[in-house]
């Protein structure tokens, strides 16, 4: 680790782009790594949420999700045990701290979120009589489905000691700070003989704090 200081910091941050210019999905790490995890140790199952709340992490997106409050979370599950299990029948909400249940958004639903806030803030007056500056919008429709082919979760069946991760996306708009007391919900898990795993309900303030930690 002492040798990272010896990397210019225009090399590091020339790192950095060309791995966000990539639009690919980080390094698949057992859920136990992170912070925001909930272990079942009798079912043999760990279960993590990543929120990717800050620029510098939702840059590996090609639409700005966080500037239209819409909030990426990463779901990562790790089979423990000797049997797959199943997401296929999985409920996966979004708690906010006032009880909400948000569901996971489709890529129609961030399209629709998008054009709203385009319409409302993608102009720039000026003087009457000239009119108003239509800007771009900043985008596609064609951008979005290809973030959702890339990194939405797709893993409807755990191997056994395998970890699969994937990304939600929720809609958090109106709520100053989504994070703060919310939680991933899941439910409806599966094992090998169908059997309904216990519920899963991961605090996002788990991760809050361990960013604050790093922080500090």
């Amino acid at each position: 680790m002492k040798h990272l200081a010896l990397i210019p910091l225009w090399a590091a941050g020339a790192a950095l782009v060309a791995v966000a210019a990539d639009h690919k999905q980080p390094p698949v790490q057992p859920a136990t790594s992170f912070a925001a995890v909930e272990v079942h140790a009798d079912e043999k199952v760990a279960i993590a949420a990543e929120p990717y709340d800050t620029k510098e992490k939702a840059a590996i997106f090609r639409v700005d999700y966080l500037g239209h409050d819409v909030m990426p979370v990463r779901l990562i599950v790790t089979n423990l045990g000797d049997h797959p299990i199943s997401l296929s029948e999985a409920r996966i909400l979004f708690l906010t701290a006032d009880g909400d249940r948000i569901q996971a958004a489709e890529p129609d639903d961030v399209e629709r979120l998008m054009t709203l806030k385009e319409k409302r803030g993608g102009r720039i007056p000026m003087p009457n009589p000239i009119p108003a500056i239509k800007l771009k919008p900043k985008a596609s429709d064609k951008e979005i489905e290809q973030d959702f082919d890339t990194f939405e979760y797709a893993a409807l069946v755990v191997e056994a000691h395998s970890t699969r991760a994937g990304f939600l996306f929720y809609d958090v708009s109106g709520l100053v700070h989504p994070l703060e007391g919310a939680k991933l919900h899941l439910r409806q898990l599966r094992d090998a003989d169908g059997k309904e795993l216990f519920y899963f309900e991961i605090p996002f303030d788990k991760y809050l704090k361990s960013k604050s930690r790093a922080m500090n």
